[in-house]
């Protein structure tokens, strides 16, 4: 059984920084993809990064290439989010998953955490 919980969201002005992680329970961590998604209220829920098990290879969005950055560290089991120059329009539930291999598709992961809010003020 899988289990992923985030933490490290919270509230913060826009242009200031947040770090999220995701710990991961389970013996599949090191060998499956992570992504990042968010949701706003009365939005569907968006893809925002995904990592291969190897962190070779990472995708982002668009609208956070650049400021957002996913890794892990796959001896702690446990995937991050660095967000960087954030905006209010990040404002958002922040939810990471495990999938099979890196994917955009929401569908594709099958194990998700209970998410963390981030705020950001203008």
């Amino acid at each position: 059984q899988v289990q992923l919980v985030e933490s490290g969201g919270g509230l913060v002005q826009a242009g200031g920084s947040l770090r999220l992680s995701c710990a991961a329970s389970g013996r599949t961590f090191s060998s499956s993809a992570m992504g990042w998604f968010r949701q706003a209220p009365g939005k569907e829920r968006e893809f925002v990064a995904t990592i291969s098990w190897t962190g070779g290879s990472t995708y982002y969005a668009d609208s956070v290439q650049g400021r957002f950055t996913i890794s892990r560290d796959n001896a702690k089991n446990t995937v991050y989010l660095q967000m960087n120059t954030l905006k209010p329009e990040d404002t958002a539930v922040y939810y990471c998953a495990q999938a099979a291999m890196v994917t955009r598709t929401p569908s594709d992961y099958h194990y998700w955490g209970q998410g963390t809010q981030v705020t950001v003020s203008s």
